[in-house]
């Protein structure tokens, strides 16, 4: 199963004051493990940035005036995202600045299978903070380089925070079942070892030849 690990930084919080997409970052997951397959972009735009926005991520309206606009790359958006699964941390911010960006953009809504690993965490710890920060300190993910809130960073900590949250231990690319094939291989080498070999008649006599001779030998 392929699933997108998504998130967005913005101008501000709310679409009715105009406030827009400044970075998108995603990360494609495949049975719960990264792939290759990554999209991030920053994006201008055309708008200044908050004040409180640009304490949590940093960019400035003069680095964003630079960026291309989510119009260029709307359609590469798309087509990464189409038929997957979305992991999205506060699903509801994030689906309503993309449903915006795609509306200015002149797209439908998004339709794909949302999961929001926010509620997860809501119901699985019940007055508990459920931040990212909280969450990748309960689950003991080391997240000390994130010194602002950057859309790709995020997308890798939330990946993680996800495995966990859905009670999965980390793949560890089928080591499981390697190390299951290599116990099984060594149990069938040393298979010989449990055996109980019964000598034959012709052993047992010259067995019992060698005793009496080396018996003999010590004793008398």
């Amino acid at each position: 199963m392929r699933e997108i690990v998504l998130d967005t930084e913005t101008t501000g919080i709310s679409i009715q004051e105009g406030h827009r997409i400044v970075e998108i970052g995603c990360i494609e997951l495949e049975n719960l493990i990264p792939t290759q397959n990554k999209f991030h972009y920053y994006l201008n735009p055309e708008k200044k940035v908050s004040e409180q926005a640009f304490k949590i991520h940093g960019y400035d309206d003069e680095f964003l005036s630079k960026q291309k606009k989510f119009s260029e790359i709307g359609h590469e958006f798309l087509e990464f995202i189409k038929n997957k699964r979305l992991i999205i941390h506060n699903a509801d911010f994030d689906l309503a600045h993309l449903n915006n960006e795609l509306n200015l953009f002149g797209k439908e809504k998004i339709d794909n299978e949302i999961i929001d690993t926010m509620v997860i965490a809501r119901d699985k710890f019940p007055g508990s903070q459920i931040s990212l920060d909280a969450l990748c300190k309960r689950f003991r993910i080391d997240n000390s380089r994130r010194v602002h809130h950057t859309a790709l960073l995020d997308c890798e900590l939330l990946s993680k925070v996800y495995i966990n949250l859905i009670d999965q231990k980390e793949p560890t690319l089928n080591f499981k079942e390697n190390n299951t094939q290599i116990l099984e291989k060594r149990e069938k080498d040393f298979e010989y070892c449990r055996k109980i070999i019964k000598p034959n008649k012709i052993e047992l006599e010259n067995h019992s030849k060698y005793l009496r001779q080396n018996l003999k030998r010590n004793f008398f």
